[in-house]
């Protein structure tokens, strides 16, 4: 019986197909023992936190088990800390919404998927990052450039897909809990559970909850430097794994997330204050069902529906006027993807299939305080999508990927999109890659940019609009595996990546007022260029050291400027990672240091305190440390971020007087807090054999 399970089990349904050439199944890591379901054996490896995946076509970086446990890691963002290639930072100073940025441009054009799947589009996207608790994943995979058109193309810059963990992990209870300074604590459970002998039904419950107990302001500048915050979060993933290869997915997540930030003093004639209140459930199915014996023809169907509302404020409650402002976002969005699949050899491989994206958005902006007064703005978007993928295999020498999509658009018509993704190996030292293509994705202009709503300035354009934007882009990277490294852990990397848009929404700082409005208008330009070095090795036995820097040259056009260098997109960053571990994995020593480079601010932060006489950022070290102590079902760990207590100064324009039409939340380019120090364990009770 265990050989029809192995048999089906590599046997690629078509939802793992899904993953295209970005999806990695995590290696074991130095971090955790995994008893692996299949072969019920122990693996105990060495794995770096960050790694670049050998075998995938498209230039792919992983974060592994290890990696999701070199931080706090309380929620994904906080995951790519100790990444070049992602860039972290905060939307505002206030609201504690996290935001990345790939290749130079903003996270909305990453594509994120939960298991392949389309996630964190629309409203849902502002905290999104918040609400993924960094203890349920297994592993992150970060694809640079255009990917797969199976799911879409709204990947421009690129594509993380999250894998969570899994029904089938041997472990009936996994327990995380860990405490900061500043009082943040943070709760992870998880349970997989195997409902039979032969696993034909598993189940995986993961529970979070995270909060804050008091408020603080390392700063002096009178608003707290995160907001007070509460977070439930509720997952339940099932597997049904039938003797036949047919597969069964399906699961439920539901969450709510209340959040206070703005001033120290409480509510008064002169505060300042953010009150959010964000709702969301989800409910995903994944059918993959073989149609001959070999299984190398195959369907499946993929649905995913999530519905959130949120609610905010952001202002002065008894004063009302511009400073106060109301904004609440409901959301419907169902996604439908329809696959075939045939492989008759190892050499070719074609995928089919059509897709629908549908979103609902419910939005209600106004100013002054009246939203109970104003009628809701209900926009539709579809898009409605054939695609094909051809793939085509030489060994490990070659391959190729070649794909096209034909998306019909309800607020844009009909468009076309082909990606190309190259691999070449002349040798098992050497891989080439390429890669290009077009992006498309519709702007939701306010949840894009929620910095915006943390500023008393006024908002122009049409802000509840959704035009679709438009992008190529084209990178190439180039690995060297040393022979003198059996291992393999020894890399030396470099790889560039432009995008070039052809529409885009931007969000313009440069007057009295915040202005949106679309590139075309605008008969400039807007590209990026970015090159990365990764160098990684294992020096000694237990120890590794990974190098990597990232260099950024960004460039937009906006009305009535005459310098296109983008504002507040960082130049360089470089990353050092030191890893040590023990014999048997007993002492496990983390430290991280980066350097991040300057960036360009915009016109009116110009010599405010006498900061940015230049018109940049100044450049500022970040370090983090952790050292963890394994024993026999528990890993106790310390850990601190921002050891070198570098914080913004002034992250708060006019923080003095939030009343004003000068107070502006939204320009924060550098680290909001101080040194945070935090402890935690991790309890892990293994399945008996």
């Amino acid at each position: 019986m265990k050989e029809i399970i192995l048999k089906t089990a590599t046997a690629c349904c078509l939802m793992c197909l899904a993953a295209n050439a970005s999806a990695q199944h995590p290696d074991p890591s130095i971090y955790g023992e995994r008893k692996d379901t299949l072969e019920a054996t122990v693996l105990v490896g060495r794995r770096n936190g960050n790694f670049l995946s050998k075998g995938s076509a498209i230039r792919t970086e992983v974060i592994s088990a290890a990696g999701l446990c070199k931080m706090a890691c309380c929620n994904l963002a906080e995951s790519f800390e100790n990444s070049a290639s992602v860039t972290v930072g905060y939307s505002d100073a206030v609201t504690g919404a996290r935001q990345i940025r790939l290749l130079g441009q903003s996270g909305i054009y990453t594509q994120m998927l939960d298991e392949n799947r389309p996630v964190m589009r629309g409203p849902s996207a502002p905290f999104g990052l918040n609400y993924v608790p960094g203890q349920w994943l297994e592993s992150i995979q970060i694809a640079k450039g255009v990917t797969s058109v199976i799911n879409g193309v709204e990947s421009m810059t690129g594509q993380i897909n999250m894998e969570h963990r899994k029904p089938t992990d041997e472990t009936p209870l996994y327990v995380q809990a860990s405490v900061m300074q500043d009082t943040k604590c943070d709760l992870n459970v998880a349970s997989a559970l195997q409902l039979d002998e032969l696993s034909t039904w598993s189940t995986v419950i993961l529970a979070h909850v995270d909060g804050n107990f008091k408020t603080m302001d390392m700063n002096g500048d009178g608003f707290m430097d995160d907001p007070k915050q509460l977070q439930f979060n509720l997952a339940n993933r099932w597997l049904y794994f039938g003797q036949d290869g047919v597969q069964v997915r399906f699961g439920v997540r539901a969450l709510q997330d209340r959040r206070n930030g703005g001033t120290m003093a409480g509510e008064t004639e002169k505060s300042w204050n953010a009150d959010i209140l964000n709702r969301s459930v989800n409910g995903y199915v994944k059918v993959g069902i073989p149609l001959n014996e070999s299984n190398t023809s195959n369907i499946a169907v993929v649905a995913d529906y999530t519905f959130q509302k949120g609610e905010s404020f952001y202002g002065n409650r008894l004063m009302r006027g511009l400073c106060a402002r109301n904004y609440d976002a409901g959301q419907h969005t169902a996604f439908v993807n329809l696959l075939y699949q045939n492989q008759d050899n190892d050499s070719h491989h074609i995928t089919l299939g059509v897709s629908e994206m549908l979103d609902v958005y419910s939005e209600i902006f106004s100013t002054g305080g009246h939203l109970r007064e104003t009628a809701p703005t209900v926009t539709t978007l579809s898009d409605l999508g054939a695609f094909g993928e051809y793939t085509f295999h030489y060994d490990d020498v070659f391959s190729a990927i070649v794909g096209a999509r034909v998306d019909w658009y309800n607020a844009g018509g009909l468009r076309f999109s082909p990606r190309l993704t190259l691999r070449y190996s002349p040798s098992e030292h050497w891989t080439i890659r390429a890669n290009g293509g077009r992006g498309i994705r519709y702007s939701t202009p306010l949840v894009d940019n929620i910095g915006v709503l943390s500023t008393s300035k006024a908002l122009n354009g049409d802000l509840l609009s959704h035009p679709l934007e438009d992008s190529w882009t084209y990178g190439a990277n180039l690995t060297w595996y040393p022979g003198f490294d059996s291992s393999g852990k020894t890399y030396f990397s470099i790889d560039w990546f432009g995008t070039d848009f052809r529409e885009q929404m931007l969000v313009d700082y440069g007057g009295a007022s915040i202005d949106f409005y679309t590139f075309s208008s605008t008969g400039g330009k807007s590209f990026t260029n970015n090159i990365q070095l990764d160098i990684s090795s294992e020096l000694l036995k237990g120890f590794t050291a990974t190098l990597t820097g990232r260099f950024t040259d960004a460039h937009q056009t906006l009305r009535g400027q005459s310098d296109d260098e983008k504002r507040m997109t960082s130049r360089y960053k470089g990353v050092l990672n030191l890893q040590y571990a023990t014999r048997l994995n007993k002492w496990i020593f983390d430290f991280t240091a980066s350097v991040n480079g300057p960036c360009r601010v915009w016109d009116f932060m110009r010599g405010y305190k006498g900061m940015y006489t230049d018109g940049h950022t100044p450049v500022y070290p970040l370090l983090y440390a952790q050292l963890t102590r394994r024993f026999k079902g528990f890993d106790l760990y310390l850990g601190g971020e921002n050891l070198t207590d570098y914080r913004q100064a002034s992250p708060i324009l006019d923080a003095d007087s939030p009343l004003s039409s000068g107070f502006d939340a939204s320009c924060v380019w550098g680290p909001l807090m101080g040194i945070r120090v935090y402890a935690g364990i991790r309890v892990t009770i293994w399945k008996k054999a």
